[in-house]
């Protein structure tokens, strides 16, 4: 879907509030501020993906840095972070579990306090939100919330630009299905999409909806651009109706004890030719990746219908738009 690219510096206005702030979920975003990082992050896919004169690029991070903390693994988090930060000019930091401990051998705050004296922009994928959360409230430079158990922005940015590529920029009025755990992945989605005028339908079984809290955050940005919310335990109905269906790994990092019993509450909630079925023509599927069989069947996820690869192209692009903006540099 192509249409009209904004300037810089229009982009620019519009981020100007986000300079020196932390990303720690979605529901944080103004309507502007979402739609500002969404425009930067085709700017930059457009600008950086012509190959043809890479000397000329700008490079608006050159001289700063980012430490990267990593207490779960991510394949597409620390390459699109790495990659994009180089592009940007600046320089990205990998600490592993075998690098720093957080809250182990040092207080969250003491390390907090040190990697501000080092780098420009702390970005963490942790375990509990809480910890993401100290992080930011003793750190002098802006902290990205790579992922926790509660919240996911950088993700939900990668599937809203992957929406507007493909339907184009205005997207109020769609409907997106959720089917699967109400996890952190579906809190930003659902915040994300409601802000922007997105109806959400969510199916989830019996013990795995998601955060209350959120849920009514989500009911009142929902309310106020004019878009709905729908609960269910059917996947069936949640999918009817639906231009977009999206799913995520039932069994997430930490959960791998509960495997079984996992597979079997959700058994009837694969993503399949057949639950696609109840969706409207021309529905589009969304997966965080890495996916496994039981979540979707390869006929859907390798399917014309499947937009998970150009979704994981564009984890780059909106971190990098995301950096950008926290330090106030976009060209």
């Amino acid at each position: 879907m192509s249409f009209p690219f904004k300037s810089i510096s229009a982009i620019r206005g519009t981020l100007s509030t986000l300079k020196g702030k932390d990303l720690m979920t979605i529901g944080q975003l103004s309507k502007t501020e979402l739609e500002g990082l969404l425009d930067l992050s085709r700017y930059f896919k457009k600008l950086y993906s012509d190959k043809s004169n890479v000397q000329s690029l700008p490079r608006p991070l050159t001289g700063h840095s980012m430490s990267m903390i990593f207490q779960k693994r991510s394949t597409r988090t620390r390459v699109s972070t790495e990659t994009g930060m180089a592009m940007l000019g600046g320089h990205a930091l990998f600490l592993g579990p075998s690098d720093i401990q957080l809250g182990v051998n040092e207080s969250m705050r003491d390390t907090a306090n040190v990697l501000s004296r080092f780098n420009d922009i702390i970005l963490a994928r942790v375990y509990a939100h809480a910890d993401v959360v100290e992080l930011a409230e003793y750190s002098n430079v802006p902290v990205i919330n790579a992922l926790s158990d509660l919240h996911h922005p950088l993700q939900t940015l990668a599937d809203l630009m992957t929406l507007q590529e493909h339907f184009g920029a205005d997207l109020t009025g769609r409907t997106l299905a959720w089917v699967g755990d109400g996890n952190n992945v579906l809190h930003d989605l659902m915040l994300g999409s409601a802000i922007l005028g997105i109806n959400v339908h969510i199916a989830t079984p019996s013990g795995y909806e998601p955060n209350p809290d959120i849920l009514e955050q989500t009911k009142t940005f929902a309310a106020g651009s004019g878009s709905s919310v729908l609960t269910t335990t059917v996947a069936a109905e949640a999918v009817k109706g639906a231009d977009i269906v999206v799913t995520d790994t039932w069994v997430s990092m930490g959960q791998e004890e509960e495997y079984r019993k996992r597979v079997a509450d959700f058994e009837g909630y694969q993503v399949n030719s057949t639950l696609m079925q109840h969706a409207n023509p021309g529905a589009v599927f969304l997966h965080c990746l890495p996916r496994h069989k039981e979540e979707v069947d390869d006929e859907v996820f390798y399917s014309d219908k499947s937009l998970v690869f150009p979704e994981a192209e564009n984890r780059m692009w909106t971190v990098m738009a995301t950096m950008a903006a926290q330090l106030g540099k976009m060209e």
